[in-house]
């Protein structure tokens, strides 16, 4: 019995954490006890040796602490923050409105667009979903629009900074994987403006359908002459529209990393706060303190996931993972549809940090191990399997009962909005999602001609 419980002690990590997520506690502090714990375990029944708890330290310090490549999350969470302070998302989503009161839908589709242009700006999901909540659902259920598509599209608009660049995620990522954060960027492009397009669509047909469920905008409401308009495009639509130039065109053309990018995106919000006049004291430190404890809390995950994915490696949590897979007698694609099944069914119950740092760690070398022939080049395939877990892993934001976004969004909702209409608004928008992630996985060039293009 012993035998069998040292020969799977991996898999006790992971049942352990399964069960100690659900206990409150920070998730940090569960990954680096259950490692800890584990590690003790193991020297007790001499399968670790003490002293690699020091190479977790190193870890921790080369691989955290000493890595210039996740300076990037700190620029990118206060940039994100900055924005939503200076008021810049509100004057973004009032021009929209007035721009798309003649389309079905223009108030849904406004909050679409909205999305992803703060999602290519921001990257913080619960910022973004808050601030959409805040400033859109009241407006919304003003206009008469049906409250699950009203709150559909605000959450499933709101999450798409987990995959449009700069997204924290995929810096995260490059850097578990030890690939390029640049190049993943350019690959998550197409594919995230796949994802709102599939929205918008989805919207258009549905409010063309039935007109009840999205009123037009009054005609009294926006600018009331040519003068006015153009100065509410010139203040609200330009700026950020400047500022995803700055940021993702200076990583795009080889001008900046996403390192430097990071610092030009929260140089840019805060040059759009001070034109806007909105720039002060007070609400300067409200946004470095809600950045540094926002950053504070990622970088304790990060340590808590080093210490686990370093004590389930030495026990050989690897090779029971490979051998498993390899014993199923599944070729690549079985494999494949296996390893995304397991990832969307996670993020039922998980957010994406945890799968994110857990899991990926442990199907990459699974990943390169597979061959798909013409259908996507060995060179990409670690590439195209990082945007296909960002797409999937954007569900687990919205899928109950632990979807994230959802908590988000009901916290920020008017009383009248109940939890049960949320959970029916979001069901269409993960079948778009999976949509979505059946295209990327059956098209690969939707990720990967854009990098090869300009970067190869």
């Amino acid at each position: 019995m012993l035998d069998v419980f040292i020969d799977f002690m991996p898999l006790f990590m992971f049942l352990a954490l399964a069960i100690l997520l659900f206990s409150g506690y920070p998730v940090a502090a569960v990954l680096g006890g259950i490692a800890l714990g584990f590690g003790y375990l193991g020297v007790y029944l001499d399968v670790f040796v003490a002293i690699e708890f020091f190479n977790i330290v190193g870890r921790i310090w080369s691989g955290i602490a000493d890595n210039l490549v996740l300076v990037a999350i700190p620029m990118f969470i206060f940039m994100g923050t900055m924005l939503e302070k200076s008021g810049v998302a509100r004057d973004l989503l009032y021009c929209l409105q007035v721009l798309l009161r003649r389309v079905p839908g223009g108030l849904a589709l406004s909050v679409t667009v909205m999305g992803t242009i703060m999602a290519a700006t921001t990257g913080i999901i619960g910022a973004s979903v808050v601030m959409m909540t805040l400033m859109a659902l009241p407006v919304m259920i003003h206009r008469q629009y049906n409250i699950p598509l009203a709150s559909g599209t605000i959450a499933a608009s709101g999450t798409l900074g987990i995959l449009i660049p700069p997204s924290i995620m995929l810096v995260i990522m490059a850097d578990l994987l030890g690939r390029s954060v640049g190049n993943l960027f350019v690959a998550a492009v197409f594919p995230g403006f796949l994802l709102a397009s599939i929205y918008a669509i989805y919207i258009l047909c549905i409010t063309s359908l039935k007109p009840e469920l999205a009123p037009p905008l009054p005609k009294d409401i926006g600018p009331q002459n040519t003068k006015e308009f153009i100065i509410m495009i010139l203040r609200g639509l330009i700026p950020p529209v400047l500022l995803i130039v700055l940021v993702l065109g200076s990583i795009v053309a080889g001008w900046a990393t996403p390192t430097e990018a990071s610092g030009v995106g929260a140089a840019g919000a805060v040059l759009l706060a001070v034109i806007n006049r909105r720039l002060n004291f007070k609400m300067m430190r409200e946004v470095v303190e809600r950045s540094a404890l926002t950053g504070a809390m990622l970088f304790f995950i990060f340590i808590g996931a080093t210490a686990f994915s370093y004590v389930f490696r030495s026990l050989g949590g690897d090779d029971i993972v490979i051998e498993f897979v390899e014993g199923t007698g599944f070729g690549s694609w079985g494999i494949l549809f296996t390893l995304m099944g397991i990832v969307f069914l996670l993020g039922f119950f998980f957010d994406w940090i945890e799968i994110t740092l857990i899991v990926l760690p442990v199907f990459a070398p699974i990943i390169e191990l597979l061959d798909f022939g013409d259908h996507i080049a060995k060179i990409d395939l670690v590439y195209w399997f990082a945007i296909l877990v960002a797409v999937n892993l954007q569900t687990s934001f919205l899928t109950p009962p632990f979807g994230f976004a959802l908590f988000y969004m009901k916290g920020a909702s008017p009383p009248e909005v109940k939890i049960q209409q949320v959970y029916k608004g979001i069901v269409p928008f993960v079948g778009l999602q999976l949509i979505g992630l059946t295209l990327v996985m059956a098209f690969p060039d939707i990720a990967m001609w854009l990098p090869n293009k300009l970067l190869n």
